[in-house]
């Protein structure tokens, strides 16, 4: 039986925007981005009060559906405790839709607020990283933009659901085993990103996929999915071919005219750049200030250039 929470706790939570891919690192190297969401938290005695500020405010759902309440709720039960009410402020700053990780972040978010309160009448209820990674991941099917939002800087993630790690999935009654590790980021790596107006749904890009791939292009990305760890964490020199892709970049190029236009001005003018995770934003990596020449380009093309930085993970006061 679920322990009741009593009314007026309460916590505030920051969490980082993310970006996935990097490149060639398909569904396993993801990076946190200093774009942050807050969402505060506080028990209540009956009901779900939400309310919603800021990016997505008019077109997501104020009631129990919304990913953050029923993060929130998880999160809440992964620690064994309940609460009879809750009052929710969401302040929302990272684009819906733009392939900046919005859904992992109110995962996040929401997951961390409810194990911080938790944690709140008993530190002893404390939910361990990895199992907010494991949570967080089990919302979308994979942990790149989740685990970067939990850890911070440039994650490597995986899962282990394979034959060689039946042992391993049995002891979760079958559900893939989410694992993430922080990188320590090379310092002088600044990713910056151009974000355009348009939304894209990642169902759709994701549908663009193929089911099979040939051998020497999955190669291809093993290679240069192993020299993007080499380039982002010692040696950014190498960013450029270290970011080179054959797995998805070129087969979500039709849903993505103005992203693919600009990778490849982007990449002409010697600047690593990338889709970020489903686009349409794109993530351009370097250790130099960005061109200004390229920042007027690009503005007249309605993009909105931000340099967010590399983020922290998650906060919760």
């Amino acid at each position: 039986m679920s322990t009741r929470l009593p009314a007026d706790l309460a916590v505030a939570v920051r969490v980082p925007a993310s970006t996935a891919n990097l490149g060639p690192g398909f569904d396993s190297l993801g990076m946190a981005l200093g774009i942050y969401d807050r969402i505060d938290v506080r028990t209540t005695d009956s009901g779900l009060a939400i309310r919603v500020e800021g990016e997505g405010a008019d077109e997501v759902p104020w009631d129990p559906t919304h990913l953050v309440v029923r993060a929130i709720e998880r999160g809440l039960e992964a620690a064994g405790v309940a609460a009879a009410g809750l009052d929710v402020v969401c302040r929302n700053v990272i684009p819906h839709s733009r392939g900046l990780g919005s859904s992992s972040s109110a995962v996040v978010g929401g997951l961390a607020a409810g194990c911080a309160l938790a944690a709140k009448l008993d530190p002893k209820l404390a939910v361990p990283t990895e199992q907010l990674i494991q949570l967080a991941s089990e919302f979308e099917g994979h942990s790149d933009n989740a685990a970067a939002s939990v850890l911070g800087g440039v994650v490597v993630s995986w899962t282990e659901s394979d034959a060689a790690d039946a042992e391993v999935s049995a002891e979760r009654s079958g559900s893939p085993c989410y694992r993430a590790i922080r990188l320590e980021a090379h310092p002088t790596l600044r990713p910056v990103v151009l974000i355009p107006e348009q939304c894209s749904s990642t169902a759709h890009t994701r549908g663009l996929l193929p089911e099979v791939v040939p051998h020497r292009d999955a190669a291809f990305n093993v290679s240069r999915a192993a020299l993007a760890v080499v380039a982002l964490t010692q040696q950014p020199d190498l960013l450029m071919p270290a970011t080179a892709d054959r797995l998805h970049q070129t087969q979500r190029a039709p849903a993505l005219p103005l992203t693919t236009a600009w990778i490849a001005r982007l990449r002409a003018a010697g600047i690593a750049a990338t889709i970020s995770g489903a686009g349409p934003t794109i993530l351009a990596l370097g250790t130099s200030e960005f061109p200004s020449e390229l920042r007027e380009l690009a503005v007249a093309d309605g993009l909105r250039v931000v340099e967010p930085g590399l983020a922290e993970g998650v906060l919760v006061d």
